[in-house]
């Protein structure tokens, strides 16, 4: 697929005295998926609404799916699929139920086909007459996916769809989503999840209404100019790497000292400040290892540097 599905410029979004999203410019390409990051209350769910004509913003210019994204809010809008992060549906209908009414809601043809054929690619055809109010976080999960995709959109916005939900059932669901990618469908993903950050093909991070990093995972993270170093074991006094946390944390060079069990990341952009403040601890037993920062890391920083706009 080639093209860009969104290509966007200067959205802003008011809410009273609240700035929520700033001059945002973004584009997406068709059947990718972007994942959108950041602090709770950053603009992000703000931004998806925007996008698919739930929001007016109170300034911008662009396309969506090569209609003019102000105009032709509406036509954006039949043309998406939105999965949001409170489960929204029906709890006192079934799941073949709901995925009719939805099918109704959109006048699709074939109705019944339709349905059968959605519960048959999401798994749901054993469960199709339990309640939706009965069903667990995961089971919810891929109803509410199949609802969303039932119309065949070309573009899907994703709020935290796997908050809440196992480990097993985020995997399958992110299974689903690269193959509807594969098939051209465009999708946009808000998570705090840095796993599922890493499945998207690219990422945008977004704090406090502006966007400070844009790109594939390993682009936003050569370019944020973090130096990472990892100590592991024991110091010669018998303190496990982890215990330096509170020593090293705000000395000079040092951004950011995190425990990773009984191991320890210790992060700056000056390496010749932060090798000079570990530099006491190096002896050994204890081994220090320069490895590659986290998009962990990368994103605690980017919130060290912006301003909280409730503030």
């Amino acid at each position: 697929m080639s093209g860009l599905a969104v290509d966007v410029r200067g959205l802003n979004k008011s809410f009273g005295p609240r700035h929520v999203v700033r001059d945002l410019a973004i584009q997406v390409g068709t059947g990718k998926i972007t994942g959108f990051l950041g602090p709770n209350g950053s603009g992000k769910t703000t931004t998806l609404r925007m996008l698919c004509g739930l929001l007016t913003p109170d300034s911008g210019e662009g396309e969506v799916l090569g209609l003019d994204f102000r105009k032709d809010a509406e036509a954006v809008k039949r043309q998406t699929g939105y999965m949001t992060q409170k489960f929204s549906l029906y709890e006192d209908l079934s799941i073949e139920e709901n995925l009719d009414f939805v099918a109704r809601v959109h006048e699709l043809d074939r109705r019944r086909e339709r349905v059968k054929d959605s519960l048959e690619r999401l798994g749901l055809a054993a469960r199709r007459k339990q309640l939706a109010g009965s069903l667990s976080g995961g089971w919810k999960q891929r109803l509410a996916l199949a609802a969303s995709v039932m119309h065949e959109p070309k573009l899907l916005l994703l709020d935290e769809p796997t908050a809440g939900v196992d480990p097993k059932a985020r995997r399958e669901f992110w299974d689903e989503i690269h193959a509807l990618s594969a098939g051209g469908l465009t999708v946009m993903v808000s998570t705090h999840y840095m796993d599922e950050a890493e499945r998207c093909h690219d990422i945008a991070y977004i704090a406090y209404g502006k966007l400070m990093a844009r790109g594939a995972a390993d682009e936003v993270i050569a370019e944020s100019g973090l130096v990472t170093f990892l100590a592991e074991g024991q110091t010669a006094e018998g303190m496990e790497a982890d215990r330096l946390a509170p020593v090293l944390a705000g000395q000079p060079g040092v951004l950011m000292a995190a425990p990773f069990g009984a191991a320890l990341h210790v992060s700056g952009t000056d390496r010749a400040a932060l090798e000079a403040a570990i530099a006491p601890y190096r002896a050994p037993p204890l081994v220090w290892t320069e490895v590659k920062p986290t998009l962990e890391d990368v994103f605690i920083r980017l919130m060290d540097q912006s301003s909280d706009n409730f503030q």
